[in-house]
């Protein structure tokens, strides 16, 4: 394997983490709600409550700061370092980018962002997590 095949490897891999990451923090929201109708015990685990509250924490301040997420930093320098600056490659670098990322107005993802971090506090209230037994 060539040092650019494992570049654009790397860089894929990247970008699938990117992908599950943001899965977790949109479908973690949409199970709390369900799970609160369906009588689903794991979406009230603690654990799970926390990690999914600072997940969109995270994003929600990196993007009040103008920061870019660290993964698509990381990613894209591995795509540079392999001589790539498109997504023209791969099939999971063409769907996964355009699934990911998409072009609008800093504000707006700032309000999205900031709404959805709202949502997600506001099921901490709504779903109550059970409190850890001793």
């Amino acid at each position: 394997m060539s040092q650019q095949s494992l570049l654009l490897l790397l860089a894929d891999i990247i970008l699938v983490i990117h992908v599950l990451f943001v899965a977790f923090v949109v479908l973690g929201l949409f199970a709390v709600y369900a799970g609160y109708f369906l009588n689903w015990r794991w979406v009230r685990h603690r654990t799970f409550r926390i990690t999914h509250l600072c997940a969109i924490g995270y994003v929600v301040v990196q993007t009040w700061l103008g920061a870019i997420c660290p993964l698509t930093t990381w990613e894209m320098a591995l795509r540079a370092e392999a001589g790539a600056a498109t997504y023209s490659g791969s099939f999971i670098q063409h769907w996964l980018h355009s699934l990911l990322y998409f072009t609008a107005p800093e504000w707006v993802f700032i309000l999205i962002y900031t709404a959805f971090g709202s949502l997600v506090l506001a099921s901490w209230f709504v779903v109550r997590p059970i409190k850890r037994s001793r």
